[in-house]
Formats: structure tokens, C-alpha cells, sequence
């Protein structure tokens, strides 16, 4: 028989006699998909993972208005002190010849000259990049690849709350069977005990064997005791991954577990879940994505070795005019269109590092990918041959226990028939109690390995 076909074998029998358990706190039932849902939407850390995608989503318009055209305005008012007239050989006595347009030249005294005071200036500015050797382009992109990781990463941390949540409600539902097993413990030991209480009446038990039941009931409620705190701690622990209200409380659906179990039946072969691995794990998506990012740093550091080409426009509005020899009270009006180009020359020789770097980088990028494809394949592997061996253990621990109860069953005849010592009598007991609690073990056992498969191939 095929692995595939005795896992499948095994789960039918891992499904009966898994039963529900018996509600402690429970005030309705919660499937686990109904968690997943309120986590979307409660989850602080998946909160925190959207607030950063909204910020990547600005980052991507932010990049996209480089394209747009940059207009500045400019007011000043100011004060001007009077100008002063020397010669060219610093002589603040005598005069100094100024031509005049029109006039030829004039004589002017030289010293202090009268100046208008108060100044004002209106600058207008518009500039559009035309050319900037792609930094513009390649920096759009490495913005969309920013919010395309960021969008990965909202969906890896909902994976995650998911597989944590998950491992809380598995914890839940063994904590609820394994009460199960023991409340069972508690009411057969006491059904013993009465029955040696009878006996020592006749004079057929001593005092010590009922002394030795009693001490095996009290550590019964203490395994009870701490049960019950265990699932108040994991019971706390969900709440606060989801936000549930203070006070309100839920008891797992054991159906919906049920149904997960079923479709353990119809498994797909491990080839078929490396694929689906390769296709959609997180891991893998955003390493390619950094790959991606890093040949866009590239295209971004060459960007930097070639010139930037822009259309200018200004106009500038000012007063007083001092740029003559003698300063005239009137605004003037001046305004220009060209075309500016501004290249670094020494990039030439610093920027070839940078580029290296980047190039280096994107290697390393290229590396990562690989390494992670390597990391998923063997989680896979791994996982789906856990929950292979996890189907065996699941079919011998059933075994198990059928061959604790017939052993006890055996044993009780024979120390009721006095046939048997006590001795043999709690051996037998805590063979049935260590049966019954190694199987509720394994099928959470199980169930948490194929939880494990479908998160890993971030399809839980």
C-alpha cells in the first residue's frame, strides 16, 4: 500500500471517537476560520503592516510627481543704504567720469550718493525635467516594488497570525480533550474507590489500598486543576490577538475541526504541494521582488553619471534699479526661457563604486531567492513528512489504547476476583490514563502538521 493511500486509511480512523468536549467557558462556538476573520480585521500587528502600505502607497505617488513641473514664487522687501562713489583708486574726494547714454560722458562727485531706501523683488519660476537619465523612471519603480513588498508583508503577517492563532486553538482543543480524559479518570477512580470503601466493610481491603486510590484521584484534580488554567492562559492569549470584547468568551468548534480532518482524506502528493509552495510562499515572492528592487538601484546610481536636462522659465520684478551708477527709484521688469543642463563631472570617477555596490547587491538579491526556494522546498519536505509519520502514530496510539483498556478491564476482573495485586491494579490505571492522553495528543498532532503544511505554503 502507498503512503499516500495508508495516510488517507489512517485519518477515517483518526475522525471516530474524536467527539466534542465538554464546555467549561464556553459561551458560543468559534470556528477557527472565524478567528482568522476577526484578525484581518483586529490584529494590531496586521494594522501596523497596513499602516505601512498606505505610507508605501503615498511613496508612489510622491515618486510619481518628480514628472511634474516645479513652480516657485518669490517675495522680498528690503532696505537700501545709500550707495558710495570712489575712484578707481579708492579716492572718496574729486569726481568720477560716468557715460551716460546719449549724453556722453558726465562728471559725478564722488561720496556718498542719494539712494531709494526701500526695495522690493517678485520672482516667478517654472521648471520642467526632461531628461535625467531614467532617475526619475527607475525611481517610480523602485517606489511600486516598495508598496508591492509592502503589500506581501500585510499578507505574510496575516499568514502568521493565522499559524499562531491556530497553534493557540489547537492548544484549546487538546486542553479540552485531555480534560475529557481525565474528568472520565476522576469518575472511574471514585467508582473504585466506592467499591474498595464496600469491600473493606466485608473485611476484603485494607485501609492502604483505598489510601492509594485516593492519592491517585487527588493527582487526577491536580492534573484537572492545571488544565483549567492552561486554557484560561491560551483563552486570554486569543483574545488578545483578535480583540475580542472584555468578558466574552467562545468554545472551539470541534465540527469545523472535523471537517479539516476530512480533508486530510483526499491530501495531494508532495510534489503537488512544492508547487503550490513555490507559487505562492512569501518568502520567495518577496526575495524575488528585492531582486527586482535591486536592478532599479542599479539604473538609479548610473542615473547619477549623466546629465539632467531641464526647460526653465522666470520672471523677476525689482526695485530700485542700483545696478547702475547711480541707482534710479523704478522697478524693472525682466524675464527669460531656456534650457538648463546640469551635469556632475565627478561622477566620472566617484560613482563607479556606487555602481559596483549596486551591481554586488543585485548578485546578492539573485542569491537570496535561490536560498529561499531551498528553505521552503525543505520545510515542505519536512512538514508533509511529519504529518505522514503523525497519520502513523495517530493509527498506534489507537491501538494503544484499546490494548490499555482491555488490559484494565483484565486487571480489574482479576483484583475484583483477588487475582491481582493493587499495585497492578494503578498500573494498569495509569497505562489506560497515559493511552488515552498520548492519542488525544497525536490527533492535535496531526491536525497541527497539516495546519503547518498549508503555512508554509501561505495557503492557510
Amino acid at each position: 500500500m502507498s503512503s499516500r493511500k495508508y495516510f488517507c486509511a489512517l485519518t477515517v480512523s483518526m475522525i471516530v471517537g474524536a467527539g466534542c468536549c465538554v464546555p467549561t467557558y464556553a459561551q458560543h462556538k468559534m470556528s477557527l476560520q472565524s478567528l482568522f476573520d476577526l484578525a484581518d480585521r483586529q490584529n494590531q500587528r496586521i494594522k501596523v503592516s497596513e499602516a505601512a502600505l498606505k505610507a508605501a502607497e503615498e511613496g508612489v505617488a510622491s515618486a510619481k510627481s518628480a514628472m511634474l513641473p516645479s513652480v516657485e514664487f518669490g517675495v522680498q522687501g528690503s532696505y537700501t543704504g545709500n550707495a558710495f562713489l570712489m575712484s578707481r583708486g579708492f579716492s572718496t574726494s574729486g569726481t568720477t567720469e560716468y557715460i551716460v547714454p546719449g549724453l556722453g560722458p558726465q562728471q559725478v562727485q564722488n561720496g556718498k550718493q542719494p539712494t531709494p531706501h526701500w526695495g522690493n523683488s517678485f520672482t516667478a519660476q517654472a521648471s520642467q525635467v526632461i531628461y535625467t537619465g531614467g532617475a526619475i523612471s527607475s525611481g517610480i519603480e523602485m517606489a511600486k516594488l516598495g508598496r508591492q513588498l509592502a503589500e506581501l508583508d500585510v499578507e505574510k503577517n496575516r499568514q502568521e497570525v493565522r499559524f499562531l492563532l491556530t497553534g493557540y486553538y489547537l492548544d484549546l482543543y487538546k486542553l479540552q480533550n485531555q480534560l475529557q480524559v481525565i474528568a472520565k479518570n476522576i469518575e472511574l477512580t471514585e467508582k473504585v474507590i466506592e467499591q474498595m470503601k464496600a469491600r473493606r466493610e466485608q473485611g476484603t481491603v485494607l485501609k492502604n489500598d483505598i489510601t492509594r486510590y485516593e492519592l491517585q484521584l487527588q493527582s487526577l484534580l491536580l492534573t484537572k486543576t492545571q488544565l483549567d488554567d492552561a486554557q484560561k492562559i491560551i483563552r486570554h492569549q486569543i483574545s488578545t490577538a483578535i480583540h475580542l470584547p472584555e468578558g466574552e468568551d467562545f468554545d472551539v468548534d470541534t465540527q469545523s475541526l472535523e471537517q479539516e480532518s476530512r480533508a486530510l482524506k483526499t491530501l495531494t502528493s508532495e510534489g503537488e504541494w512544492q508547487q503550490t509552495a513555490a507559487e505562492n510562499n512569501f518568502g520567495i515572492r518577496q526575495a524575488s521582488l528585492a531582486t527586482e528592487l535591486s536592478e532599479q538601484k542599479i539604473r538609479n546610481t548610473r542615473a547619477a553619471s549623466l546629465p539632467s536636462v531641464a526647460v526653465v522659465a522666470e520672471n523677476n520684478l525689482a526695485g530700485p534699479y542700483t545696478s547702475d551708477l547711480i541707482p534710479k527709484n523704478a522697478n524693472v521688469n525682466v524675464w527669460f526661457v531656456g534650457i538648463g543642463v546640469k551635469y556632475n563631472l565627478s561622477s566620472l570617477w566617484k560613482n563607479k563604486h556606487a555602481i559596483r555596490k549596486a551591481k554586488h547587491e543585485n548578485i546578492q538579491a539573485d542569491e537570496r531567492v535561490q536560498l529561499a526556494r531551498e528553505g521552503v522546498e525543505n520545510g515542505v519536505q519536512a512538514c508533509y513528512t511529519n504529518l505522514l509519520t503523525s497519520s502513523v502514530e495517530v493509527s498506534t496510539q489507537e491501538k494503544q489504547v484499546e490494548l490499555a483498556n482491555q488490559n484494565y478491564t483484565v486487571v480489574r476482573n482479576r483484583y475484583d476476583n483477588d487475582l491481582a495485586l493493587l499495585t497492578d491494579m494503578l498500573d494498569a490505571s495509569n497505562m489506560k490514563l497515559s493511552a488515552d492522553m498520548a492519542l488525544v495528543n497525536a490527533r492535535i498532532n496531526m491536525l497541527y502538521n497539516y495546519f503547518k503544511l498549508k503555512y508554509i505554503t501561505n495557503t492557510l
